[in-house]
């Protein structure tokens, strides 16, 4: 079969050829246009020439199989594809601006602005890892950012989907990456671990924040197996005023070995999303590298220089939740409390690696001017924050799994909803009181979260007294009623 001409003015299945935009070591990306579809577009077309690297087809074998999988604002849209047969392409979005390697000029970046840049990176990660996807390749310049916001992750050949053959795992023994943000587990073969993805987000806060590159510029296959048991410089000894807690998050994202870093996308961007409520270990105090005993050992600790075993990656994900209660702290909200402290303990104890955060809806008035005391003098957002806690320490959580949270609105309902959307939550648990007048004209608080929210949630009803308990019911410290809601998809 004849090929078609990848020249100026060419007709690719309905795709018009433009100019040449960029012509990179795999593949070259042309400016193209098609009569039915108005969004601008690119066309990404592998190298096949003589001499060409063969990982350049198989990766781009991957991209082809893996782009129209994929749907949502952090990812380009996928408009077509070709075949080997006649011609290979990828059709996608042309996403408006540069790169985030643009930014290299400027770096260090402010902290402040480091931390929302890492913060949306990781929840477009999250998004992706939802999606059966490990990227494989993040770094400055798989990242983009839509005019609204968004981040977008760009390149996708050397990723893996949970769901498809890894033709890069089954074709080549070599790790394929860039070395300066390539996770340790990737030297031994591991392809189907996201946290993988965190290890290179990681080392990007801290090229972003420090200047330099936690593990220097090195690209020898020696030079990198060191990461296996050689931890990088803190980055407070580079900077004397770098946050603890930032340090917290980015060396928990550099440990050497996966489970010592954050189970999942969603839980850092969780902590980048609030700082000040990010639990400080001894990683947010050091100062040197660990002790040449430790390196040592680490070296000839044949658990961490081995293969991993496979990770599932749905059941990951599905291990480490994000869970939010929000509870009711006024008068007469005990027992209904009581009964949220047992569901939400009955979940906690199947997931022990979920967060949780506790939240409670400050009401605003919509035409009144709010105080900020109660009538005794006493602030009103610290009361509930210590009644929060209070209500969280019967639970007796790790202070790591446990936020708080005092969020000040008008609609409560709408609150919680923005709370979990903004924070990738996967559960709420809310309460219902006994029905009034008033709810039954406006509708309740539970009733909205139910209907709307994009994750799942449980309602938890109090108790009924013992007059009406029916034969059957317990000791009335459980909840009365649960519904669940469709998980998120």
């Amino acid at each position: 079969m004849t090929r078609p001409s990848l020249a100026r003015s060419a007709d690719i299945d309905g795709f018009v050829i433009g100019e040449c935009v960029h012509h990179g070591g795999m593949a070259t990306l042309w400016s193209v246009t098609h009569p039915g579809i108005t969004a601008p577009l690119l066309m990404k077309v592998p190298l096949v020439a003589e001499g060409e690297d063969p990982a350049a087809i198989v990766s781009f074998e991957m991209e082809q199989m893996i782009l129209p999988r994929l749907s949502g604002p952090h990812v380009p849209t996928c408009f077509g594809t070709g075949d080997f047969e006649r011609q290979a392409y990828v059709v996608i979005e042309r996403i408006p601006g540069k790169t985030l390697y643009s930014r290299l000029g400027e770096l260090p970046l402010a902290y402040e602005e480091a931390r929302v840049v890492a913060g949306k990176i990781a929840s477009a990660l999250a998004d992706l890892h939802r999606q059966n996807v490990i990227h494989h390749d993040i770094k400055p310049s798989s990242i983009m950012f839509r005019e609204s916001g968004e981040a977008v992750l760009i390149d996708f050949g050397l990723s893996h989907h949970n769901q498809l053959p890894d033709l890069l795992q089954e074709e080549f023994r070599l790790p394929y990456g860039t070395a300066p943000y390539m996770a340790p587990e990737r030297l031994l073969g591991v392809r189907d671990d996201p946290r993988s993805d965190l290890f290179s987000l990681g080392v990007l806060l801290y090229f972003f924040t420090t200047g330099a590159r936690p593990f220097g510029e090195t690209e020898t296959l020696r030079g990198m197996r060191r990461r296996l048991w050689r931890d990088p410089h803190p980055p407070r000894k580079l900077r004397g005023d770098y946050p603890p807690w930032l340090q917290e998050i980015v060396l928990r994202c550099l440990e050497i070995e996966p489970a010592w870093r954050y189970p999942t996308a969603s839980q850092l961007a969780f902590d980048l999303g609030h700082p000040d409520q990010v639990k400080l270990t001894a990683r947010s105090e050091r100062m040197r590298r660990d002790p040449l005993s430790t390196v040592w050992r680490r070296r000839f600790d044949r658990g961490l220089t081995e293969p991993k075993p496979k990770v599932d990656l749905a059941a990951q994900l599905a291990s480490c939740p994000i869970v939010a209660v929000a509870l009711d702290i006024g008068e007469g909200s005990e027992t209904l409390n009581e009964a949220l402290r047992v569901t939400a303990q009955r979940i906690l104890a199947t997931l022990p690696s979920a967060r949780l955060a506790c939240l409670n809806v400050l009401k605003l008035g919509r035409v009144t001017i709010d105080r900020t005391l109660d009538e005794q003098g006493h602030n009103k957002h610290i009361d509930r924050l210590v009644a929060l806690q209070h209500w969280a320490s019967a639970l007796q959580l790790d202070q790591s799994r446990l936020t708080v949270h005092v969020l000040e609105a008008i609609d409560p309902a709408a609150a919680i909803l923005e709370f979990a959307a903004v924070n990738h939550v996967d559960h709420i648990i809310i309460g219902a009181r006994q029905n009034s007048l008033v709810r039954s004209l406006l509708g309740s608080v539970s009733a909205k979260v139910a209907a709307e929210a994009v994750c799942s949630v449980t309602v938890v009803r109090p108790p009924r007294t013992a007059a009406l308990r029916e034969p059957g019911d317990k000791d009335g410290k459980v909840e009365e009623a649960v519904k669940v809601q469709a998980a998120r998809p």
